[in-house]
């Protein structure tokens, strides 16, 4: 595996990644990892393809910062609408991360972990995929990829690293992440380049971030909990 630098992980420098044929970026061994699985996957009459792979630091910070400023909505653990005028500062914080990551501390920053989904049975659903959690569980059109994943990731060296909630992000049973190198990276994250980052930059709220970065990272980034 080259090298990673900070700029890497924190979504600043996406030279380390290879474009794939539909537009998604990777790691060159998660790429490899990920056609495996999906050859395998095919076998199985399964159509894994990607929804959402790398994403750099200025996307992030755009979400966040929407998100802020109440242009997006935020949602509860159940899915319901927040009143974003009534909730201070930390209630904000938390509202976001419960379903998008802090800018330069998103695991899509890395070019090992992506979204995935069953395109054909979408596609035959005649709907439009939501990433929401009814979609991968009893008849929802990812169901079965859903299950494949749960029983073959391992096998392809991946793994779901919001397969639970814990306190943390919101439970996604979409979200995969190649282990071998997720697991170096969270190992090597720099705290302190991110908190310099972070204040440099234009994230609104960051006078409430940066005070607990190191428990937004442990608890959301890593998932961790509570």
């Amino acid at each position: 595996m080259r090298a990673l630098n900070i700029n890497h992980i924190m979504g600043l420098d996406n030279s380390h990644l290879l474009a794939l044929s539909d537009g998604h970026f990777l790691l060159p061994e998660v790429k490899t990892a990920f056609e495996k699985m999906q050859a395998a996957a095919a076998e199985a009459y399964l159509d894994l393809q990607i929804c959402s792979s790398y994403r750099n630091f200025e996307r992030q910070l755009s979400i966040w910062n929407r998100k802020w400023k109440g242009e997006l909505p935020l949602y509860t653990l159940e899915g319901e609408l927040l009143d974003h005028s009534q909730l201070s500062d930390d209630e904000k914080i938390h509202a976001i991360m419960l379903w998008s990551a802090l800018p330069g501390a998103s695991r899509h920053h890395w070019g090992s972990d992506l979204d995935f989904y069953d395109k054909q049975s979408v596609e035959r659903a005649n709907t439009k995929l939501e990433l929401v959690p009814s979609e991968y569980e009893n008849d929802g059109p990812c169901a079965r990829l859903s299950d494949f994943i749960d029983l073959h990731a391992a096998d392809f060296g991946f793994y779901l690293p919001y397969a639970t909630y814990v306190g943390g992000v919101a439970r996604e049973p979409w979200h995969i992440s190649y282990k071998p190198i997720a697991e170096k990276i969270q190992q090597e994250f720099d705290i302190d380049a991110l908190r310099k980052t972070l204040s440099d930059s234009e994230l609104l709220g960051k006078e409430a971030v940066l005070p607990q970065l190191n428990e937004l990272v442990l608890r959301y980034t890593y998932n961790k909990g509570v």
